[in-house]
């Protein structure tokens, strides 16, 4: 081979990546290595961009990972090897550097004998960095160090931390006081007055880099409308006028991100005139999924190389020649790349993203937590059979079992779509009725109500109080269930609709070890449980009966109808009330702004004005009784742009006595005037 051949590097770099993932070589890994080495040898600038899949704290197991990829990358003759922020350590660290600050001292000592390993080959190693005995500020940073001749030769510390959505970095994390490079006998020991006046840049084989951490590329103010930092790290980069920039991020994966992300580093690309190479890490820490699409723009803006989507590998570009491959995107994302970030109730662009985050996330969880099975009961509703097929694709059908829990209320139909689910997937399924336990709980409640009443206000006869023992006795059978196999959890079912509006059982369907859907609204899972019947392997899992059906619970009956409650009944239509969760998730609407708009669901169904009030006052009182319920919710994989997960968008449980209509001057006034005339009668007295 004579020439740069990319298209024969990408294949060979494909067998590379089977042996980065698994450590396991066969005849011909050498061979490939080789060939490799001869084509990226024809020309400086040729580096790995390495999206790797880490576990938060397993400093040794991330640190034999890394070590692979710096064997590789000095084996076939890469100039430089990058790995995503925090690498050593894992993203994000929430409290366990506080908690544990032992992971901290050896992810250090780990570093340290990275660079041992880094020979010819410069490696870019994110890690927390312990700040030494500074009377001021944070104990540690989040830095990137730079590996070569065997010695750490430089470390570029972050400079701007995010406090928004699931990051809170800046509980422990000190904001670096320069941008760019600093020596490598700081580490440990830096602070504001041990800043050196030095270039900012690095250069490895003629060839300067400019490198930056995730978010510090994230505040260009000529491509927001508002900007959160006063500095912007990269344009101070830019000033060194270096041939590539660099970004090590962790960037957890969410609804619209990926067209704000691309447009964003395609715009900074052709605003200096600089290649822009980013990587990203990919896998699951709790809440957050990762999708790495590592890539690279060109000096004018130009997409020029992209890793794959939801799956580790090593992506061998050249930023200075625009060489690189570019793998697809999740099918639809491509079209919204060039979008404006606009609301629609189509989700067709953001399905299949949807449904790997959510695969991914379980697959993590489970693995990293040492577990293997899961339980959940099949109601023959959607969102059970939504959960279902996630879990069956991301944990295999043989560790995915089906409950079906009818009680005297559930209808045939109901029981026949579960059985039916559970054979299309292949999953273990049984039945046990409830009507038992149900019976036996009430007997009880019964007794005891009947020995407090005189003494306490007693609701027994509400419906809900009976609603919610039927929820809470298949929860029981779950948990039983679970408890007696190694490994297994129960799953939480419910979905974001439901949720904002406390629709879901406490100890109930809310019950579980993991909420695979909890970030997902109604009318988006309707539309996803469509799209796996059409693109999984397996066609048509989930019956058509369940998606063409009206959802409920089926643990009332509705005494208008005689039949069981139907959900959009006692709450409203979901289309309606997925776009009020939309508008204040996403536009900050408040009530009023609301009831004056034209909702989607208005164009195409004619809603009163006094239908359209009730509507958005039932949202505002259910979401108000429905705080404490989000704070109890299992570990749930974000999905959507804002989440009602525990660490993004929180609200204090006490604060439901909001006045989401908002009062006039003239209101307020009148308020005011009851208030003294209560205190002079009161003085009267």
């Amino acid at each position: 081979m004579t020439d740069f051949d990319e298209n024969k590097l990408a294949e060979l770099a494909k067998q590379a990546d089977v042996f980065l993932q698994t450590g396991v070589k066969d005849a011909g890994t050498e061979r490939v290595f080789d060939e490799i080495k001869q084509i990226v040898s024809k020309e400086a600038g040729c580096i790995g961009l390495a999206q790797i899949d880490l576990t938060i704290g397993d400093i040794a197991g991330n640190g034999l990972k890394i070590a692979r990829y710096i064997r590789y990358a000095e084996r076939v003759g890469l100039d430089m090897i990058v790995f995503p922020e925090l690498a050593l350590m894992g993203y994000p660290v929430e409290d366990i550097i506080d908690r544990h600050p032992v992971v901290v001292a050896e992810n250090v000592r780990w570093l340290k004998e990275l660079a041992k390993l880094c020979k010819n080959t410069t490696a870019l190693v994110g890690f927390v960095e312990p700040r030494g005995a500074s009377p001021v500020g944070r104990r540690y940073y989040n830095s990137v160090a730079v590996l070569h001749k065997g010695e750490i030769q430089g470390i570029v510390r972050k400079r701007l931390l995010p406090t928004y959505s699931e990051f809170n970095d800046s509980r422990y994390i000190e904001p670096s006081p320069v941008v760019g490079v600093q020596p490598a006998d700081t580490l440990g020991a830096f602070t504001p007055e041990k800043v050196v006046d030095m270039k900012k840049t690095i250069t490895v084989k003629g060839i300067s880099y400019g490198i930056s951490i995730c978010e510090d590329c994230w505040n260009n103010k000529a491509f927001f409308h508002h900007t959160l930092y006063a500095v912007d790290p990269v344009d101070e980069l830019a000033r060194d006028k270096p041939d590539v920039f660099i970004n090590c991020s962790a960037s957890p994966c969410r609804a619209k991100k990926e067209q704000l992300k691309h447009n964003m580093l395609s715009f900074i690309a052709k605003q200096y005139g600089i290649p822009f190479a980013y990587v990203n890490q990919v896998g699951a820490m709790d809440c957050c999924s990762f999708d790495g699409a590592s890539r690279v723009f060109s000096a004018d803006g130009v997409l020029t190389a992209r890793a794959v989507s939801f799956a580790e590998q090593c992506l061998i570009v050249n930023p200075t020649k625009n060489k690189g491959a570019v793998y697809p995107l999740t099918k639809g994302l491509e079209k919204t790349l060039s979008e404006e970030k606009v609301f629609t109730l189509d989700y067709e662009n953001d399905l299949e993203r949807t449904y790997k985050t959510i695969v991914q996330a379980v697959r993590g969880y489970f693995s990293k937590c040492g577990l293997k099975r899961a339980v959940l009961g099949l109601s023959g509703g959607l969102d059970s059979t939504v959960c279902a097929v996630l879990l069956a694709d991301a944990l295999g059908a043989e560790n995915v079992f089906g409950v079906s829990m009818p009680s005297e209320i559930t209808s045939a139909e109901s029981r026949d779509d579960a059985a039916t689910l559970a054979k299309n997937l292949g999953i273990p399924f049984t039945q046990m009725p409830i009507k038992t336990m149900v019976d036996a709980t009430n007997g009880c409640f019964a007794e005891l109500f009947a020995k407090v009443e005189s003494q306490w206000d007693c609701r027994y006869k509400a419906s809900f109080t009976q609603d919610n023992i039927q929820a809470r006795s298949r929860a029981v059978f779950l948990w039983g269930i679970a408890n007696e196999f190694a490994a297994c959890i129960p799953i939480a079912t419910s979905d974001k609709s439901e949720l904002y509006m406390g629709y879901a059982t406490i100890n109930g369907d809310m019950s579980g070890g993991f909420a695979p859907i909890a970030d997902v609204p109604k009318t988006k899972l309707f539309a996803l449980a469509r799209w796996m019947n059409a693109n999984r392997a397996v066609k048509n899992a989930v019956p058509e009966s369940v998606i063409l059906k009206r959802p409920g619970a089926e643990l009332a009956i509705d005494p208008k109808t005689g039949k069981p409650l139907i959900a959009e009944d006692a709450l409203m239509p979901y289309p309606f009330l997925d776009e009020v969760i939309w508008r204040i998730e996403n536009k900050h609407e408040s009530y009023a702004d609301m009831l004056d708009s034209e909702f989607l669901y208005e164009k195409t169904t004619p809603v009163s004005r006094e239908q359209k009030t009730a509507w958005l006052d039932k949202f505002y009182k259910r979401m108000a009784g429905a705080l404490y319920k989000w704070s109890i919710l299992p570990p749930a994989v974000i999905v959507e742009s804002r989440s009602i997960n525990k660490i993004d968008y929180r609200q204090p449980i006490t604060s439901c006595r909001i006045d989401y209509k908002g009062k006039t001057p003239s209101e307020i006034g009148k308020l005011l005037k009851l208030a003294d005339c209560a205190v002079q009668i009161r003085f009267s007295d």
